[in-house]
């Protein structure tokens, strides 16, 4: 079978699912929303026989765990999990001014690339192999995470759960421009810092301790952090009352990234430190959040070298870089999986307003991830 050849038969059919999907909004948070797109997927793939697991939770979208074949079969090699989300950082009624729309071979809309087209490349890659009576190497898990744009422990630990249970990891987050796949992606830290001085009037100064002035100098030591590895962004800043008193209170958070684990620990001991790092004010070191970089590893490569050679037998020839933004696959890697990421088609415009995806593209990386899931 010609996969490129039967899924650009299947391109209209593959656009209007994809405009359905862009037009149900679903908004990170947003529970009714969320659960309402996701039902357009389940309803799609209870049709070619997947074996269906709702994680049910009350202030968000549900998780969902589809898999394929949904009976255990003791002829194929393990497992492969694919990892998606269907969730979007755009809110309901983003619409109206980002209609969904197709010209000159690329496709507008929000969350269009960021993922929906994951979700249609997922479900018509495994109606292929429904259809067509083709056989995976491995059973197939598919994850689709309904809080991928606002980390949620809750995701990541399941997250983690299904990636032991699984021999090799494929995520479909957008490509990198011109299409290459993601080995590397950068952790994450978001650190806050709470500092309590003493308050005083503007004109005895001394009498006080201003929170701001001891912020600042903290501020000043995580900016020692930058390098040409490490980046450091203070996103959120406050603090004081009035022009004319102390400053009793102040606050930052930080976003800093990296991409080795060594240098996160590295990190992690330096902002820790700074809660000791005052005489005069106190100071408490928040750690928010974090998240795994996604190390180039051995069995990554080797993973990688297999979906070459797989490509190519189609005609296709990829590449790989990283990315400074992190994903569902930096989870899947922290938990000492192999993982490709960016198997999704290549556009431009994520989060901002011009989001598009290129529709050849569309249909190519489908064609892809169907021999992925027949070979790796």
């Amino acid at each position: 079978m010609n996969l490129p050849i039967y899924f650009r038969s299947r391109q209209g059919e593959m656009a209007a699912f994809l405009k359905e999907l862009v037009l149900a909004e679903s908004p990170t948070g947003d529970k009714k929303a969320v659960d309402a797109c996701s039902s357009l997927v389940l309803s799609r793939c209870a049709r070619i026989g997947v074996k269906h697991t709702r994680y049910p939770l009350r202030d968000r979208g549900d998780f969902h765990l589809l898999e394929y074949p949904s009976k255990a079969d003791d002829r194929l090699e393990g497992r492969l999990l694919l990892l998606t989300h269907i969730d979007t950082v755009w809110p309901v009624g983003r619409l109206a001014r980002m209609p969904f729309y197709l010209q000159g071979g690329k496709v507008f809309g929000p969350g269009v690339l960021d993922m929906k087209a994951g979700l249609v490349m997922s479900y018509f890659a495994l109606r292929a192999l429904h259809e067509l009576n083709l056989k995976p190497r491995r059973r197939i898990a598919l994850f689709i995470n309904s809080s991928e744009e606002a980390r949620c422990p809750e995701a990541d630990e399941v997250i983690r759960t299904q990636a032991k249970a699984s021999d090799r990891v494929l995520c479909l987050e957008p490509a990198l421009p011109g299409g290459a796949l993601k080995m590397q992606r950068k952790g994450r830290c978001v650190v806050r810092l709470d500092v309590s001085g003493v308050a005083a009037h503007g004109g005895n100064p001394a009498k006080g301790v201003s929170a701001i002035d001891e912020l600042m100098t903290a501020l000043r030591k995580i900016q020692m952090l930058r390098s040409a590895d490490i980046s450091v962004n203070v996103g959120l800043i406050g603090g004081g009352e009035k022009a004319n008193v102390v400053a009793e209170a102040a606050f930052a958070v930080c976003d800093i990234r990296f991409w080795t684990n060594d240098q996160k620990a590295r990190i992690l001991r330096f902002v820790k430190a700074l809660g000791s790092g005052s005489r005069r004010a106190k100071i408490r070191v928040t750690v928010e959040g974090t998240t795994p970089p996604m190390e180039k590893t051995r069995i990554s490569e080797t993973l990688f070298r297999e979906a070459q050679a797989v490509a190519s037998e189609m005609g296709v020839r990829l590449s790989a870089g990283k990315s400074s933004g992190g994903s569902d696959g930096s989870i899947a890697a922290g938990a000492g999986r192999a993982v490709l990421d960016g198997l999704g088609p290549d556009g431009d415009g994520i989060h901002a307003a011009h989001e598009h995806l290129l529709l050849p593209s569309l249909i190519e990386r489908t064609a892809l991830l169907t021999a992925f899931l027949q070979k790796l």
